[in-house]
């Protein structure tokens, strides 16, 4: 890969470029090799003029928040892509409709619905994750998904065009939506309900009670591992790992969390060889007890 017109750019434009960076601390597994080129964009229009001059040379993934990925250990041959702070803004578009920027948290969403009386994002702000994040996945959780609540999507694709794809002509699965793969997501603009705040700030310690309950906080996880197998069983994945695979199981510092069967930990100093060890252990164990295929969740980035 030609990098010199990519050093011209970052020091003609001051960009945050990057080149063989670590991406171990930007993911939440803290597991993964270098990246070949790391790009934070400033703007919209530093952004469309790289990937102008990138051209599809090679490929490109865009990082949010880092949880929900995990990472090879080998050289990323390509473009990581963290879009920064600018990229970040909630504004409301009327009394019930707000515009989040991809690299603004759920959980700032939910709290600036919150602040703003507007109902609807309250599971929201139990998701570890960017809104590009949950767009990419249709996150969700308590019973509502990203699909629910989206209007519109503003992106760009890898040729620098940019665009506007409203929710009606996305096709929403479960924790994922048919979208070409080459498109970054810059905005999303939701619609929820007004409401009293006081009742929409209840729900939201009362989802967050339920969450820290059951889910670890404060270790290297990615969240979680498996997608509940929807059209096989009634059964949770991890209701389906946590009677099908002993407890204590490790392979290296990869581990099963005791406080939630289908979040897997790096103990310390996990390989990316460590977790995809134990990811197969687990699948592996589940379809010979109980014959039902677990399919993850987790993005595995090569």
């Amino acid at each position: 890969m030609q990098l010199k017109d990519i050093e011209n750019f970052k020091n003609k434009f001051n960009s945050d470029i990057f080149f063989n960076l670590d991406i171990k601390k930007f993911n939440w597994f803290n597991i993964g090799g270098k990246t070949k080129i790391f790009f934070k964009p400033k703007n919209l229009i530093e952004l469309k003029d790289f990937l102008q001059l990138y051209s599809n040379r090679g490929k490109i993934f865009t990082l949010g928040m880092g949880s929900n990925v995990l990472f090879k250990d080998n050289t990323y041959e390509g473009v990581i892509i963290k879009l920064g702070n600018n990229f970040s803004s909630l504004s409301k578009l009327n009394a019930e409709t707000i515009i989040a920027g991809s690299s603004c948290s759920q959980k700032k969403l939910s709290e600036y619905a919150l602040d703003n009386a507007i109902s609807g994002f309250e599971f929201m702000y139990c998701i570890p994750g960017s809104v590009g994040g949950g767009l990419k996945m249709n996150s969700g959780c308590f019973g509502a998904e990203f699909k629910d609540k989206l209007i519109s999507l503003q992106c760009i694709d890898t040729k620098g065009n940019i665009k506007v794809i409203p929710s009606n002509k996305i096709n929403f699965k479960y924790r994922k939506i048919d979208l070409n793969e080459d498109l970054i997501f810059l905005s999303a603009t939701f619609k929820g309900s007004s409401s009293n705040k006081n009742k929409i700030k209840s729900l939201v310690e009362e989802l967050a009670i339920k969450k820290n309950n059951a889910q670890p906080s404060k270790i290297k996880t990615g969240g979680s591992t498996f997608k509940n197998p929807i059209d096989q069983t009634t059964k949770k994945a991890w209701e389906l790992i946590k009677e099908s695979v002993p407890e204590n199981v490790s392979f290296g510092d990869a581990c099963i969390s005791k406080k939630h069967s289908n979040f897997f930990v790096n103990k310390n100093n996990a390989s990316f060889d460590d977790m995809y060890s134990l990811i197969n252990f687990v699948k592996k164990n589940v379809k010979d007890k109980t014959g039902i295929n677990i399919n993850l969740e987790i993005e595995i980035i090569e």
